[in-house]
């Protein structure tokens, strides 16, 4: 097995795993029938997603496991995405900004990863870039009228960004997967996206009227398999079909 590619496909299929969940969990309980279908589609656009690249893992694993073994089956500490996906829908403005904040990293991520010398990444890529321009438009529209909307709004929205902010530098630290993956011309120089990234967050917020925090101590752990308390909940109600059925499929 190609160890190192494997390890690189897990990384960018359980973040978009783990958000889904999270997004999936809103379901029914949006402010607006509007806004709960559009977060009901993004989820699924992101386990569409996942689905691809969970089964190029099980291919390139060539162990007998399935990509609902590799997707459900898994222990907490062998899931390898970023804290930021696993943070809780604590209110809308949370779910938002979490959404928006992941959202400009992963089409800058995705625009690069075309590019890869693999062609089933790339191919994933060209598949996937356009449902996430859409996530990103979405996203940052909310940001912009949460933000520049009425007191209760702009203060839960600031709230938010100020919480989440912590877990964004997350995305541009680089595994030895990520330095073995660029070195072959499979991956993506996530250090190269960071600047692109900050720039393009800061232009929304501005025009969202709120501020960019200025804290410059970061969460991470998340990329090594180490969680917040939040990440075991989700994965009780994730893997609770798969274990209680075995041998179900998506």
């Amino acid at each position: 097995m190609k160890e190192n590619l494997y390890k690189y496909i897990l990384a960018i299929a359980d973040n978009c795993l783990i958000l889904g969940q999270r997004l999936g969990e809103l379901c029914g309980h949006g402010p607006s029938l509007e806004t709960d279908i559009a977060c009901t589609n993004i989820s699924l656009d992101l386990l569409g997603q996942v689905r691809s690249y969970y089964q190029y893992a099980a291919k390139i694993a060539g162990d007998g496991r399935k990509e609902d073994d590799i997707a459900m089956l898994r222990k907490e500490r062998e899931y390898v995405n970023v804290l930021l996906v696993e943070q809780p829908n604590t209110d809308f403005a949370h779910t938002i900004c979490r959404q928006f904040l992941f959202d400009v990293y992963h089409l800058l991520f995705l625009d690069q990863l075309q590019n890869s010398t693999d062609m089933t990444l790339s191919a994933i890529a060209k598949k996937s870039i356009k449902e996430v321009s859409y996530h990103e438009r979405f996203s940052s529209d909310w940001v912009k009228r949460l933000g520049d909307g009425t007191t209760e709004s702009k203060e839960k929205t600031q709230n938010a960004i100020d919480f989440l902010w912590t877990y964004t530098d997350e995305f541009f630290h680089q595994t030895e997967a990520d330095k073995a993956m660029l070195e072959e011309g499979v991956g993506v120089d996530v250090t190269q996206l960071k600047d692109s990234y900050y720039q393009k967050v800061t232009e929304i917020l501005d025009a969202a009227t709120l501020f960019v925090p200025e804290s410059k101590w970061f969460q991470k752990g998340g990329k090594e398999g180490i969680h917040t308390e939040h990440m075991g909940y989700i994965l009780s109600d994730l893997q609770y079909m798969q274990r209680t059925y075995p041998n179900m499929e998506w």
